[in-house]
């Protein structure tokens, strides 16, 4: 005989519809709570967009300048390369900014070069790798080279930068061309985007490059107009915290986090997201050579090599001259380099360069003339 399967009556049937639409109202409500607390985090910072600071003119009727803007931890250790270089320029064509430490002067008593005195930012601030007062530290050269109408073209330099062509060339080279160059691509190998962003900053728009661009007078004006954009890298993008042995297997938790390193990320992302990048030369135009880190930590990845005496020869210097493409692997991408559709070497600059390299690059008659002794007599 066989057994009769129990029915459920309707009584049951109710009861299990109702614990079913309690359970999925309760997720319905994480759900939102959650989704509430990050829009209440971007809310904090999308602020509205400031009206532009600096009146525009569609054509500079005057003689354009280029802004040479240098970001550097205190001292400009070169300034004998780049005074010879200034030497042989028009002062006309040509401005100069620096960002220094607060407090810093420089005078004669600490630069080689009297275009540098008095050249320093007077609202510096101090500026630690890895975080977003590095980019505040761009904004404000761009910001205080903005004041002059007359300057067309920004060019954003490190302390150890060379210029590789005399004067002439570079201005020539970079007022020849009505775009900006920023070295920019996807970035699909590195977690540095962090969610958080979204969708202020959607991942579609995050962009990877060099920190040092060029820049001309209308891209510049983006840059220091925007406030939503800054602010979300200043809450969100920070810099992973450094290996601690004291703390044991929390380090793989830290090291997790997003290291976000903003002067990498910054300018590239902001004019994607301003729609500007058929604007661009996608490049830079300042050569940096990498060396590969044995180690697979990012801490000790990519570092760039420094020029010396014995590695600064004309030979290669010729082979950085002699460079006129890059290639982008995560794109697939080959940038050929051309100004105004005419081919041209990809690189002005070159980075990073001791004084015993730039000394020899002097000697050799990369940039001009220069007396050794004075190099010695010099302020340190």
């Amino acid at each position: 005989m066989t057994k009769k399967a129990p029915s459920f009556s309707i009584r049951h049937v109710f009861w299990f519809g109702w614990k079913l639409v309690i359970l999925v109202s309760v997720a319905l409500c994480v759900l939102a709570l959650l989704r509430l607390q990050s829009n209440s985090e971007l809310s904090s910072i999308s602020l509205p967009p400031q009206g532009p600071r600096f009146y525009r003119v569609s054509v500079y009727q005057g003689n354009p300048k280029i802004a040479f803007l240098f970001l550097v931890r205190r001292s400009l250790p070169l300034d004998f390369l780049w005074g010879s270089f200034f030497e042989n320029a028009d002062a006309a064509n040509f401005s100069i900014y620096i960002h220094s430490q607060p407090g810093f002067v420089f005078d004669e008593t600490t630069s080689r070069s009297r275009f540098f005195y008095n050249r320093q930012l007077s609202n510096s601030i101090q500026v630690a790798w890895g975080e977003s007062s590095m980019i505040q530290a761009e904004r404000l050269l761009f910001e205080a080279a903005l004041e002059d109408p007359a300057n067309q073209r920004f060019v954003l330099l490190s302390d150890s930068c060379v210029p590789l062509y005399n004067f002439s060339y570079i201005y020539n080279y970079m007022m020849a061309s009505p775009r900006s160059y920023v070295d920019s691509f996807l970035d699909v190998k590195e977690g540095r985007y962090n969610p958080k962003m979204s969708p202020v900053i959607p991942k579609a728009k995050w962009r990877k490059g060099s920190q040092w661009i060029s820049l001309v007078r209308s891209h510049a004006e983006v840059i220091v107009d925007d406030q939503v954009i800054f602010s979300v890298f200043k809450k969100f993008c920070k810099r992973r915290p450094p290996i601690d042995a004291r703390k044991g297997k929390q380090n793989i938790k830290l090291q997790k986090q997003h290291n976000c390193i903003p002067d990498e990320h910054y300018v590239q992302t902001l004019l994607a997201m301003s729609e500007l990048e058929s604007e661009l030369e996608r490049r830079t135009l300042t050569y940096t050579e990498w060396n590969l880190s044995v180690t697979k930590m990012e801490r000790e990845g990519w570092h760039p090599i420094t020029f010396s005496y014995a590695n600064a020869g004309p030979q290669r210097i010729k082979e950085i001259k002699d460079v006129n493409h890059v290639y982008y692997e995560t794109e697939f991408r080959t940038e050929w380099c051309r100004a105004n559709s005419t081919s041209v070497p990809c690189f002005l600059f070159a980075r990073k360069f001791s004084r015993g390299a730039a000394m020899r690059l002097l000697s050799e008659g990369v940039v001009g003339s220069f007396d050794v002794t004075a190099f010695f007599d010099a302020p340190s």
